[in-house]
């Protein structure tokens, strides 16, 4: 029997992020071997929950053949801990996944420096400028940039990277043929098409538990990453789960300076308040933490996608600074009438560049 049927058998019994994987392994290195035991009447691991025990003995690996089947037609790689091509940065996780499903280039994912961006999927202008530049300098430099490919800031970064015709890595929350948000399955395609990977430890058609799997996948995030930056994020976000996962891993972790005033920077700054992170002004401070020359970042290496803002919009945006004005005291500053300040707010707002404060009063984040 194949040996990834057995992986496939032991990884859907214990489920994503088992957090005695490692041990599992250092006890029964080979599934086969578990299998073999167990059908002989042996006694289950003590590090394996009575579900998985019971998952264990009433199902066999061959009823994956179809799952195997279903990949190869997909294009779709399967790799376990005995597998080359299996991320090295992985194998040490105690909570190491045992199956990993790929689509596009899985030679990325290893013999490089990786470097994870990501951040808030409700960026400012700050936070996207920000994350551009850096993921895009990675990338340049040789790094491969690792994020979620989910919306916001995890897009941004893998788009930079594409972009700056380097590598990018993104590992999904969802079933491996399932592109989530969808809107990014043309982002997904560039990724694949430029020689970087996506990953996801849920296979083809995966229809199992979904609580839980995004916050799975921050770990193997983290994981791969050498160094953890973090553009723009809240207080209370998956971002700062990840962040935790790496700091579990002893990885090193940056953070974006933001404004005082901005939410989407409580969660950076705090970071930085606490210790947690090192300070990331600067893309070169992200090359030299994987090992990278700083000198390699090249300010013009992300090009400006941001679209330009109109005349009353700009006004505006030059009359608001990190001290709340009213729409009244913006329209006066700029010289607009009340009505096309309002609009011009409104235009700041979406773009990211002004934020709504308590009692209506708005501040520059920009």
């Amino acid at each position: 029997m194949e040996s990834a049927l057995y992986w496939m058998w032991l990884a859907d019994a214990v489920g994503s992020s088992c957090a005695r994987a490692g041990e599992l392994l250092d006890a029964w290195g080979d599934p086969a071997a578990l299998y073999a035991h167990l059908r002989a009447g042996g006694k289950a691991p003590a590090c394996l929950s009575r579900t998985a025990v019971s998952r264990l003995r009433r199902t066999e690996p061959d009823a994956l053949a179809a799952r195997l089947e279903q990949c190869a037609a997909l294009g779709v790689t399967v790799l376990t801990p005995a597998d080359a091509a299996y991320p090295d940065r992985l194998r040490a996780l105690p909570d190491r996944p045992l199956a990993l499903y790929a689509t596009g280039d899985v030679a990325c994912l290893n013999g490089r420096h990786y470097a994870a961006v990501v951040g808030t999927r409700r960026p400012t202008r700050y936070g996207v400028e920000a994350c551009r530049a850096i993921a895009g300098a990675l990338a340049g430099a040789g790094a491969v940039v690792v994020s979620g490919l989910a919306d916001g800031l995890d897009s941004e970064a893998h788009r930079a990277a594409v972009e700056a015709h380097g590598l990018t890595a993104a590992f999904l929350g969802t079933a491996i043929d399932k592109t989530f948000p969808a809107a990014n399955a043309g982002l997904r395609r560039d990724i694949e098409e430029s020689g970087g990977v996506i990953v996801s430890e849920y296979p083809p058609g995966y229809t199992g538990r979904a609580a839980g799997t995004f916050l799975a996948r921050n770990r193997l995030i983290a994981g791969l990453a050498e160094a953890v930056c973090v553009a723009e994020a809240r207080l209370r976000s998956g971002t700062l789960n990840t962040v935790s996962h790496a700091e579990r891993y002893g990885r090193t972790v940056l953070a974006v300076p933001g404004s005082i005033f901005s939410p989407t920077c409580e969660g950076t700054n705090d970071l930085l308040r606490a210790r947690r992170a090192a300070a990331l002004c600067k893309a070169g401070d992200a090359l030299e933490a994987v090992g990278l020359d700083p000198a390699a970042a090249a300010p013009t290496a992300v090009a400006e996608t941001v679209a330009p803002l109109s005349p009353d919009a700009a006004a505006a945006l030059a009359a608001l600074g990190p001290v709340p004005r009213t729409p009244d005291e913006v329209a006066a500053a700029a010289g607009l009438p009340i009505q096309r300040a309002l609009v011009a707010l409104a235009e700041l707002e979406f773009a990211g560049a002004a934020a709504v404060q308590p009692g209506h009063s708005y501040i520059a984040l920009k």
